[in-house]
């Protein structure tokens, strides 16, 4: 597996420090794990954020939501969006896969309970989902419980990026996307904090791809433009975007460092079109939630006048991970059960990016 970041290919993005993995698990105590489903005719799977170590249903993460465009079909949002907290980890996986997750995720939580002595009546699975139907049959909806526990069994702070876990199947930039991560520090009252992200990249038109102000795509095209969709192919597509952080924050300044996500795919030179499905999910792990907890809870946050910062390091880490997803990923040539489908890759094209 190709595991060339983008860094390693001489590219830096922004100006401020990334963590020691440069990745969402740089946030203290998050990891991430993949389970992938590759065979004749699927290339798919399942990527877990882990927020925590501990059970999350009963200690609860401060999380937001910001939808981008909302043609998604994501599982679990509107509760978010509604109490601010999240009590399970965040699973990614294809479109027809969505439900099958969800459920997985529930008999998870319920498991995960009784195995310590709590029940529950009812718990919000939180999936997201990008459409990787160009190169898996996606009908046969092969991800499920097993998938799912897999991936949790794996997770790691130093986990694979590109075509891996939910990123088996996905499309970006008319080359092999993948799942891409990224994370920067940044200094506050002399305390280091962290923002991290996670992307599920499945989006974009060749033509527009511009790597840290350079015209990749275009210089791709020149390459190789008799194997590739024709120009003004359509951008469609979708990208999930997670971003993770230490930093005590209120669920309203959280959702506006959601909102900066878009700054980083605007930069690689998405333009968010009418059939994408671009939603982000973040959370916090300061400002625990637990349950049962007092009446009135005390929360920490920063100064608006702090926040400026937060949200260069989101949209610069969010870029930088649309860029690892595709150095990341390798060729891929694969059946999704109506016709062959022969994939590029970034790694492919090394002078495209000098």
């Amino acid at each position: 597996m190709n595991k060339t970041r983008i860094t390693d290919r001489g590219i830096k993005v922004g100006t401020l420090p990334a963590g020691p993995l440069d990745k969402i698990s740089d946030v203290p105590g998050v990891t991430v794990g993949h389970s992938t489903v590759r065979d004749e005719y699927h290339k798919t799977g399942v990527t877990v954020i882990i927020p925590a170590p501990d059970n999350l249903f009963f200690n609860k993460l401060t999380a937001a939501v910001h939808v981008i465009n909302g043609f998604g079909k994501t599982e679990g949002t509107v509760q978010i969006e509604e109490l601010g907290s999240i009590e399970t980890p965040i699973a990614l996986t294809g479109t027809l896969n969505t439900g099958k997750v969800a459920d997985a995720l529930v008999r998870y939580a319920i498991e995960q309970n009784a195995a310590e002595g709590k029940g529950c009546r009812s718990v919000n699975p939180v999936v997201g989902e990008t459409n990787d139907g160009t190169l898996s049959r996606g009908a046969d909806r092969p991800v499920g419980y097993e998938q799912l526990t897999e991936a949790i069994a794996a997770a790691s702070a130093d986990f694979d990026e590109g075509d891996v876990g939910a990123g088996t199947g996905t499309v970006c930039f008319g080359l092999k996307g993948g799942i891409g991560s990224a994370s920067r520090q940044l200094v506050i009252d002399g305390e280091t904090y962290t923002v991290g992200a996670l992307l599920q990249t499945n989006f974009g038109s060749l033509d527009d791809l511009t790597v840290a102000g350079i015209p990749a795509g275009r210089r791709i095209r020149e390459i190789i433009d008799s194997e590739l969709p024709p120009k003004g192919y359509e951008d469609k597509g979708s990208c999930m975007i997670i971003i993770a952080t230490d930093i005590p924050l209120s669920e309203l300044q959280l959702k506006r460092v959601l909102k900066r996500a878009v700054i980083g795919l605007s930069r690689a030179g998405s333009f968010l079109t009418n059939g994408s499905g671009d939603v982000v999910i973040g959370f916090t792990t300061a400002n625990r939630q637990p349950v049962p907890g007092p009446s009135v809870r005390e929360m920490r946050c920063i100064s608006n006048d702090k926040i400026s910062a937060v949200f260069t390091a989101a949209a610069e880490a969010v870029e930088e991970s649309v860029y690892n997803s595709l150095s990341c990923a390798d060729p891929v040539t694969a059946n999704n059960g109506s016709k062959t489908v022969r994939m590029r890759a970034l790694c492919e094209f090394p002078d495209a990016l000098k």
